[in-house]
């Protein structure tokens, strides 16, 4: 219209009528199933319980059937010093003297105690002592009878005295028992020998003391 070239008719019916385009829309998305994960989390706790209850049974008697664990009543022992097997006997009476004061007490402590582990390293293969019913035991016999002594409450030497002959030496002196609340005096002849290093006892001699001798020693 506006070049002036005439116009031309058009056959309405080749026209087709345009039609713009709809707003575009994007798909919603696919909403995710649940159900599949709260099926697999219960489904792995469930066996986790089961293989609970499996070591359970299987392990638990096995503990049940265990004695349980006793505690050591034992006193501790004091560690040993070491020995020298090849050294000499002593030759001072006050060195001595004390040796054997402690081996005495070791020895009553064994005594009481039934300690025969003890027992065998103080007393030596010869020893030979009185048996409490006026005979006499060697060694295997003294260890083999030996019975825990829960009457005596407690004990006390004194006034002993050592004498030496190279490898013997023999301890004097009285020992006093406390026994169910009743004190009693005994004199004591113990004889020892020098031995890989160390005293092993011999013999051993205890005589009641009577009770005047008693009474004059208590005042």
């Amino acid at each position: 219209m506006d070049d002036g070239t005439p116009l031309e008719n058009v056959d309405q019916e080749t026209v087709k009528a345009y039609d713009p385009p709809g707003t575009y829309s994007p798909a919603a998305p696919r909403q995710r199933r649940v159900w599949p994960w709260v099926v697999g989390i219960g489904g792995a706790f469930l066996l986790g319980i089961v293989a609970l209850m499996i070591v359970a049974a299987v392990f638990v008697p096995r503990t049940a059937r265990q004695p349980p664990a006793v505690a050591s009543v034992e006193e501790p022992n004091e560690p040993e010093q070491p020995e020298n097997v090849n050294a000499p006997p002593p030759t001072d009476e006050a060195q001595v003297l004390a040796q054997l004061n402690d081996i005495e007490n070791e020895w009553t402590v064994a005594n009481l105690n039934a300690d025969k582990k003890k027992l065998a390293r103080i007393l030596a293969d010869e020893y030979v002592g009185a048996d409490g019913r006026g005979g006499l035991q060697g060694k295997k016999e003294y260890i083999e009878t030996i019975e825990r002594d829960a009457d005596t409450e407690k004990w006390e030497f004194r006034d002993q005295k050592v004498q030496l002959a190279g490898d013997r030496a023999t301890l004097t002196g009285i020992v006093s028992l406390v026994i169910r609340g009743e004190k009693r005096e005994f004199d004591f002849v113990d004889r020892f020998v020098w031995r890989n290093g160390r005293w092993q006892a011999t013999g051993s001699e205890v005589t009641q003391r009577n009770q005047a001798q008693q009474d004059v020693n208590n005042h």
